[in-house]
């Protein structure tokens, strides 16, 4: 199995500088371009991965992150039709018959047309058959606001997934953390969800050459500091790191946490960070009422309320559809100034 062959890099390594990689001829590459990278390796590794989804072999490619790869690898990367619950079960099939599929949604809306596939059939073989068959499945959802993408092109359901057993729900935050966490998805036995936020696409860090790992499941500390913990997913690291930095100059040193994954969720560096801080804000572009944030809280609040000097404060989206006005979506995305605003009430 090619797979095992594959170095499982520190969890850790994304937080030090990226000009680590360039004292070691290494450089800086995108986001869109480390899930490239991610997905010519895995497809020239192992025959039996291969990538489909409505516009990956267009000229754009999926906002780039598939550019050209059809031409690269003919016959294995392939355009499909507007039939999102057909395409997933031929996903789930040619998984059950040992192939790896890489599923692409550029719009993450859509899935709950194919939600039957991924909650009764994906999530579930591996433990109805008594873990004799296994599903290995990504499904690369992509979310992100866009002025105009409104209502039904916009929308991180990401709680949705949390919810159900039998999958992982993987949010990397960097392009180092993109490429890792997508081979390991690939190599995964049974199905991923692998969200990525088109914001985040342009970003650029140090990202190894060399195909690697890291493991599902392990948060990171993308900054230490003493006084809030601000637990961030997703395009909201970036947004916490530039809280943090405008609140160091009113001299209040926030701890900014990435986990990374939010299924299976790493509590342990959350928790252990809470003890040391009091404070707890988490931050992510999901709904309010029901979201990940709230699912993040329930599954750590009874192991933290003891050493909580403040109410947790949760950053979301307000609990309405996603506004096409460019004046309206300013007013309901959540950013900066709204962690800014969450630490200072507890502060």
């Amino acid at each position: 199995m090619p797979w095992t062959k594959l170095a499982v890099r520190s969890y850790m390594e994304d937080a030090k500088p990226a000009p680590k990689y360039k004292k070691k001829g290494g450089r800086e590459i995108s986001y869109e371009e480390a899930i490239r990278e991610a997905l010519f390796q895995a497809l020239k590794m192992d025959e039996n991965v291969f990538l489909m989804g409505e516009g990956v072999d267009d000229a754009a490619g999926a906002f780039g992150s598939t550019l050209n790869l059809h031409k690269d690898f003919p016959g294995r990367v392939f355009d499909t039709p507007i039939a999102e619950g057909a395409v997933t079960g031929f996903a789930v099939g040619s998984a059950l018959c040992g192939m790896r599929p890489i599923l692409v949604h550029m719009r993450m809306d859509f899935m709950p047309l194919s939600f039957d596939q991924i909650l009764n059939h994906a999530a579930k073989f591996c433990y109805m058959s008594g873990g004799k068959v296994s599903v290995p499945l990504v499904i690369r959802a992509i979310i992100g606001r866009g002025w105009g993408s409104a209502a039904q092109h916009s929308q991180g359901i990401q709680a949705l997934f949390m919810h159900i057993p039998g999958l992982k729900v993987v949010m990397p935050a960097t392009p180092f953390d993109a490429k890792g966490l997508l081979l390991s998805s690939i190599a995964d036995n049974n199905p991923v969800i692998f969200i990525e936020h088109r914001w985040l696409y342009d970003t650029k860090g140090g990202v190894p050459r060399n195909e690697y790992l890291i493991p599902i499941g392990k948060g990171i500390i993308r900054k230490k500091g003493r006084d809030v913990t601000v637990v961030a997913t997703s395009l909201m690291v970036r947004e916490a790191l530039m809280a943090s930095e405008r609140l160091s100059h009113e001299g209040v040193d926030i701890e900014v946490i990435d986990p990374r994954s939010l299924k299976p969720l790493d509590k342990d560096i959350i928790i252990d960070s809470v003890k040391k801080t009091g404070r707890l804000i988490i931050a992510d572009l999901s709904w309010r009422t029901g979201g990940a944030s709230e699912m993040i809280l329930a599954g750590i609040h009874s192991s933290i309320r003891a050493h909580l000097k403040a109410d947790v404060q949760i950053v979301a989206l307000p609990d309405t559809p996603t506004p096409a006005s460019h004046v309206l979506e300013e007013a309901f995305y959540a950013g900066s100034e709204d962690i800014v605003k969450a630490v200072k009430r507890i502060t």
